[in-house]
């Protein structure tokens, strides 16, 4: 997720202090993961800079002043043109797993169980991820449900390299 893009789609609902939108950023979209700060306050600085929000308001406070940001034309055209723009496609023709497979298989080590302690691994994180969705609103759903279907994917690919794993290590080792 592009953070500044992000930033200029919550401004547009209202204009925001930095405070209130990392908050707003936060209880959307951080998770478990949380936004520092200073990378709130540094990604506005970079926005300033490029002309995609501007201060709309300083105000005094108890502490320093609190800026009050709004999104400009140029960051609604921005947005506009970040929401229409397909996200590519991760696949994963190289994967860590995928290699330490085959380093296994080279060494000579079980590469079954490497299979067997990954598939234990997904299946866990499984386990929680459906916990966190059935006691979630709708978008923690979704974003498990978008978790979980890659993790789907991740256990019969290794189903179908552990149905092909002396086939691979006959290949690994050039029989």
């Amino acid at each position: 997720m592009t953070l500044g893009q992000t930033f200029l789609g919550l401004l547009e609902t209202r204009s925001q202090h930095g405070y209130d939108l990392k908050r707003a950023y936060d209880e959307r979209f951080a998770g478990q993961r949380p936004l520092a700060y200073g990378q709130v306050y540094a990604t506005l600085s970079r926005l300033l800079k490029h002309g995609l929000v501007e201060v709309e308001a300083v105000e005094a406070g108890a502490g320093p002043e609190r800026k009050r940001y709004t999104v400009t034309d140029s960051g609604v055209t921005d947005v506009e043109r970040w929401l229409a723009t397909p996200e590519s496609p991760e696949p994963y023709l190289q994967s860590t797993l995928y290699t330490k497979v085959v380093l296994a298989l080279l060494t000579g080590r079980p590469a079954d169980g490497i299979l067997d302690v990954q598939r234990a691994e997904h299946l866990r994180l499984m386990r929680e991820l459906t916990r966190r969705k059935t006691a979630g609103d709708l978008s923690d759903q979704l974003i498990c449900d978008h978790a979980l279907f890659h993790l789907e994917a991740d256990l019969r690919w290794l189903e179908l390299t552990a149905a092909r794993l002396n086939d691979l290590a006959d290949e690994v080792r050039g029989r």
